[in-house]
């Protein structure tokens, strides 16, 4: 199912730009991808970009990989692992664009300075996107009944990604999944790979 791109209105005032007046550039979501208020996993969700969809990216954070997008819905940041654009021809990954992409530098939001999280435990290791799982209503409840302080790590939290060792993963009754909150959202995780395969939103 393709989810819309949706943001609340008080996302359209977070982004400053820096540099000249440019031409936008069209990319695709490779995987259901997370779109936050600002740039980093400590910020709240405010929308999705379906996989396979498109958006229009603004810019993006000098040495980073956190990038602004725009939609008709408003302003938002997402983690360009997961974007994919047309760069001299090719479809390349946003992170792994060349040098002259001609991608603009955008500065963070005024409101970067305010967002403080006691730090992460490691990074989010990125995988192929594949298939999310449809766990049974049972352990979805579970899961949101039980909840459990949330761990921080760099990147954003997709079906396929890795979690590294240092993140405890929490067993769940009569499953063969384990869970835990990363970046504030639950998600699934199949303990023998440690890979994600299911993001509750």
């Amino acid at each position: 199912m393709k989810t819309k791109l949706l943001f609340p209105a008080v996302a359209g005032a977070l982004l400053a730009f820096s540099g000249p007046s440019f031409a936008d550039v069209a990319v695709q979501a490779a995987t259901d991808l997370n779109v936050r208020a600002g740039p980093g996993p400590q910020y709240p969700v405010v929308g999705v970009i379906g996989a396979g969809q498109a958006t229009t990216l603004r810019g993006c954070l000098e040495s980073s990989k956190w990038c602004s997008v725009a939609d008709s819905g408003g302003d938002g940041w997402v983690y360009s692992d997961y974007l994919v654009g047309d760069f001299g021809g090719q479809q390349v990954v946003l992170s792994a664009r060349p040098a002259d992409s001609g991608v603009i530098v955008v500065d963070p939001p005024a409101a970067a300075a305010d967002v403080v999280i006691d730090g992460t435990t490691g990074a989010i290791v990125a995988g192929e996107a594949m298939p999310a799982i449809e766990p049974p209503m049972e352990v979805r409840t579970y899961v949101t009944d039980h909840r459990i302080e949330p761990v921080y790590l760099d990147g954003e939290v997709v079906v396929g990604a890795g979690l590294p060792d240092t993140v405890e993963l929490t067993e769940i009754p009569d499953s063969e999944y384990r869970y835990v909150y990363v970046n504030g959202q639950p998600v699934l995780v199949e303990p023998s790979t440690r890979r994600v395969v299911y993001v509750m939103r």
